[in-house]
């Protein structure tokens, strides 16, 4: 008879007790998986993925991504009609998606799966032995005394009826034992086959399969140095890929490969998964150690690790997606927004108060280009962007803000804002305001001023939209525009330092 001393650690000490064995692998092993991520870039939060100190494991949420996994194995294999057992495989797995082929034997077939995932645990077992005999240890003070009865009920505590008719009632107890390990649980999930080979014997199978609970995206950290001017400088740039396995299996040594894009998938509803997980980084120890490869496929990017790496149970991992690309040319843009409306024309917005609340702040953003001169001219995954500049008085970083960006081909523009100006502000007012409605006309004037409070002259873009009707003329103006779209002007306008500088422009719409 086993004896486990503590019920919440039943599952791991029936791990020796006996029961139909699975069919271990016999010789070479090779791993493959290819990872999915359905994550908004920034949209894991660092709780999610990592235990605060003192309290315990991180609340549960849905890994928003998948993998497919690629599973080689030598197995013995019964001549004719045999069952074979398939263990190590995702807690998270989808059975519908589970193909085997015999890379030795192409006749060697499946005729039937079922995919066993009711797994040991304290409350399965004592619910197996209901109406069935245990032994229970209950608390006397320092010392324990031993129970041996039929179970009556599990819920709440144990039920006991001793062998001498008394009751127990149980709400506590030390360890309870079991005679043997009951049929129909499993220590590991896993996949039964029903498999017929014409020929048997060892054969090298292949096993793939997708799961759940597994999720990647890239994080980028720049650090920005102002240039002679207030509105360029250069950035240093490196690129890590954050890897979250909670699918319930450790994949040891193996091929790693990322698909960045937005691969279309069919949604089921997503169950919480409980995050428990310890942090690992891994970076490369030196520029021969082989890193990610990126190459087009189909129409994503794919990215493949050139070394094998581990990615256990319960862990995130960082590797670094390529080498830091430095001194990247990159300007400082000021955008005063000073009216953000939304462009919905059900009829025209004649109502004169319409979008007369003001917004004082000034954005900043940091542009570069993903350009190959430069060191960059790759494809940039979604992910999230962290800025840093270097403080000149004690050469320390400090972070001075951070965005996300989406899938970002070569050659391309990456705008990340950063925050608001503290010393340049915005100001824009309604000037004048006139409609006929018989007529089918308005004219509208706004006026928008910008203050600089820096030593130093800045460039500022001022946004305006055209959200009235979509059949607009500008009519006057004090600066030159320069249309973004149909509904969009654009204002590039320098401010002096400790200046302030006055837009204004009037506008027709006709319907």
């Amino acid at each position: 008879m086993k004896s486990i001393r503590n019920p919440i650690a039943a599952a791991i000490s029936l791990l020796s007790l006996g029961g139909s064995a699975a069919l271990a692998a016999d010789g070479d092993t090779a791993t493959a998986i290819t990872i999915y991520s359905s994550a908004q870039p920034g949209a894991i939060s660092p709780e999610f993925y990592r235990p605060v100190p003192g309290q315990g494991s991180p609340p549960a949420m849905s890994v928003p991504g998948y993998a497919l996994v690629r599973d080689d194995r030598q197995m013995r294999i019964g001549q004719g009609r045999s069952q074979l057992s398939f263990t190590d495989v995702a807690a998270l797995i989808d059975p519908t998606t589970v193909t085997f082929t015999s890379l030795s034997d192409p006749s060697t077939r499946v005729l039937e799966q079922n995919f066993q995932f009711d797994l040991v645990s304290t409350q399965k077992l004592l619910l197996k032995y209901i109406d069935k005999q245990i032994t229970v240890d209950k608390p006397n003070g320092n010392t324990v005394q031993p129970i041996t009865g039929t179970l009556l009920s599990a819920i709440d505590g144990i039920v006991l009826k001793a062998n001498d008719s008394s009751i127990y009632s149980l709400p506590s107890y030390t360890s309870v034992r079991f005679p043997d390990l009951p049929g129909g649980l499993n220590t590991r999930p896993t996949l039964v086959w029903d498999v017929v080979s014409p020929a048997g014997g060892t054969q090298k199978t292949r096993v793939t399969y997708q799961t759940g609970g597994i999720t990647w995206w890239a994080d980028y950290n720049l650090i920005f140095n102002e240039g002679a001017d207030a509105n360029s400088g250069m950035l240093d740039l490196s690129a890590w890929v954050s890897i979250i396995n909670q699918s319930g299996a450790t994949y040891n040594q193996a091929k790693l490969k990322l698909i960045a894009g937005d691969v279309h998938r069919v949604e089921a509803p997503m169950q919480d998964v409980r995050f428990r997980r310890e942090v690992m980084l891994e970076a490369a120890a030196a520029p021969a150690v082989a890193g990610f490869v990126q190459k087009d496929f189909f129409e994503f990017h794919l990215y493949t690790l050139g070394r094998p790496t581990t990615l256990p149970n319960n862990s995130t991992k960082q590797i670094e997606l390529f080498d830091q690309a430095k001194q990247i040319p990159a300007k400082k843009v000021l955008v005063y927004y000073g009216a953000p409306m939304p462009y919905v024309y059900p009829t025209a917005y004649t109502d004169r108060n319409i979008g007369t609340e003001m917004n004082k702040k000034v954005d900043v953003y940091l542009e570069f280009k993903n350009d190959k001169q430069f060191g960059l001219g790759v494809p940039l995954p979604a992910g999230r962007l962290r800025v840093s500049q270097v403080d000149k008085a004690d050469s320390s970083l400090e972070f001075i803000g951070e965005d996300k960006i989406d899938h970002t081909p070569k050659d391309e523009a990456v705008r990340v804002k950063l925050g608001s100006a503290f010393d340049v502000v915005g100001e824009r007012r309604q000037v004048n305001f006139a409609v006929d409605t018989n007529a089918k006309w308005m004219e509208e004037e706004i006026e928008v001023k910008l203050r600089n409070h820096k030593s130093l002259p800045v460039e500022v873009i001022v946004k305006e939209n055209l959200y009235r009707w979509s059949n607009w003329k500008i009519l006057t103006k004090t600066h030159n525009f320069e249309k973004e779209d149909a509904r969009t002007i654009h204002f590039p306008v320098k401010v002096p330092k400790d200046g302030e500088v006055v837009v204004r422009y009037r506008v027709r719409y006709t319907w």
